[in-house]
């Protein structure tokens, strides 16, 4: 990995973000249309997407921990060769059954690229230079995820737009596109991704797959010994859950108020271009919310203020009104990301920062998934408006998980404000060794070696992020 410069590794890292987020930009306009033209109703889409938390609740952790062992380019070309598979079935499935085969294919695919390529970057990075500020790679990913996307949004809205291909349905045509752009996603990957793997070959593969619950252990050490990690994590069951009204529920609320489907899909493609623009220029204001509020202080007040976003989005008459909410919504999840991602990383360092990327990654999911059920169900009994309603209160009651992280930053400084008064000129730490302090420092936070605090960073979640 040293081979490559700072700003070599930061290219191709971004280059890989945005093709991997392409398929899901194509996908995001269709994805809840399609499954209803052909035949599933809202709680039954709430149920076949709950295959893809349980999933991913089930095999986070162990592939994590598998590709902090055995390397992150195996794991990560694993996953996009599942992904294809998936969208395969996607373009003729037409039951329940098929639709929750494609959704499990997709949980094994999220666990599998949870983490592996931002480890990737970070690692890199630091190879090529041990002061190197990664945080700003992965500000740009915000910026390049809402690209990517809505360029995706756009290209299917206007593929729904120019009606069917020949047997294909309007709204199908946009998966095929996105199966050509996991194809040439895989295939860069292979050129791009270079690195020092732990281990090769079969008995590699063995000895990571027995090397892979100590890593998990290790991650698992961590989130017990710190209260900054724990909270942080906890941030995502709220915020997975959350995230259905407008990952999901959107196109259906557009739908509604706008009175038919297609029309309501060509809609949502420019819609969700614009999305991801105000998203990519919410990554973009990262640097300022870092200089004031502050990352946590920040990160907590836009919790609250997605929730309002999106309780635009249920109750706003009209489409113009649901747009504008829709487009508030995702500026503010643009410039969210980055800032709990970055805290995220000051809490750890070394061999197991996959391993925690997962653990984040593992609460999101199935939070997704019962949202799903739970959102879906609530949207079914009473209306699409209020199950969005639900889900606003839910992203906002997690603004204080962010305490913790905000206690411990304050410590950090004032630890260095008094270093500086005593005479000893200290650098703000930020996390370069592998170590961990098994004690943790004040408050029970986890301390890599070499100190660490260092702003920003992406997610996945989006789609998660």
């Amino acid at each position: 990995m040293s081979a490559l410069s700072v700003r070599q590794v930061r290219r191709r890292y971004l280059t890989l973000y945005g093709l991997r987020w392409l398929p899901t930009g194509l996908m995001v306009p269709v994805m809840i249309l399609l499954m209803q033209e052909r035949g599933l109703s809202l709680p039954q889409i709430g149920l076949v997407t709950t295959a893809q938390g349980l999933l991913v609740l089930a095999l986070e952790l162990p592939t994590g921990g598998f590709a902090d062992a055995l390397g992150r380019k195996p794991v990560l070309l694993a996953a996009g060769v599942l992904n294809l598979a998936s969208l395969a079935v996607f373009t003729v499935a037409d039951s329940f059954a098929l639709f929750f085969l494609v959704w499990a294919l997709q949980g094994i695919y999220r666990a599998l690229d949870s983490g592996p390529l931002e480890s990737w970057y970070v690692d890199a990075t630091l190879a090529a230079d041990r002061q190197a500020e990664y945080e700003r790679g992965l500000g740009y990913a915000g910026t390049i995820v809402g690209v990517a996307i809505g360029g995706g949004a756009l290209l299917s809205g206007g593929l729904v737009a120019l009606g069917p291909l020949g047997p294909v349905s309007a709204l199908t045509v946009p998966v095929l596109a996105a199966i050509v752009a996991q194809a040439v996603a895989l295939g860069t990957l292979l050129v791009l991704l270079v690195e020092e793997r732990p281990a090769t070959g079969v008995a590699a593969v063995r000895a990571s797959v027995m090397q892979a619950p100590r890593m998990i252990g290790q991650a698992m050490g961590l989130l017990r010994r710190s209260r900054v990690l724990l909270a942080l994590v906890a941030v995502e069951l709220f915020w997975g859950f959350g995230m259905v009204t407008f990952e999901s529920l959107l196109p259906v609320r557009l739908a509604e108020v706008v009175g038919d489907p297609e029309r309501a899909a060509a809609l949502l493609g420019p819609a969700s271009s614009a999305a991801w623009i105000a998203n990519a220029a919410g990554a973009a204001l990262t640097p300022l919310l870092l200089r004031w509020p502050g990352a946590a202080p920040g990160a907590a007040l836009l919790r609250i203020l997605q929730g309002a976003t999106v309780v635009g989005m249920g109750l706003l008459a009209g489409p113009v009104g649901v747009i504008v909410a829709y487009l508030a919504c995702y500026a503010v999840h643009g410039v969210s990301n980055p800032l709990h991602s970055g805290l995220l990383h000051r809490q750890v360092d070394g061999p197991y920062r996959t391993s925690v990327l997962s653990l984040n990654s593992m609460m999101g999911q199935p939070a997704a998934a019962l949202g799903g059920v739970v959102l879906t169900a609530v949207a079914a009994a009473t209306s699409v408006g209020t199950a969005m309603v639900v889900g606003a209160v839910v992203l906002a009651v997690a603004a204080p998980l962010y305490v913790p992280a905000w206690r411990a930053d304050r410590r950090a400084a004032a630890g260095s404000a008094g270093a500086v008064a005593g005479g000893v000129a200290v650098d703000p730490p930020r996390p370069r060794g592998g170590g961990v302090d098994p004690a943790g420092p004040a408050g029970g936070g986890v301390e890599p070696t070499g100190g660490g605090v260092g702003p920003t960073v992406v997610a996945e979640p989006v789609e998660r992020r």
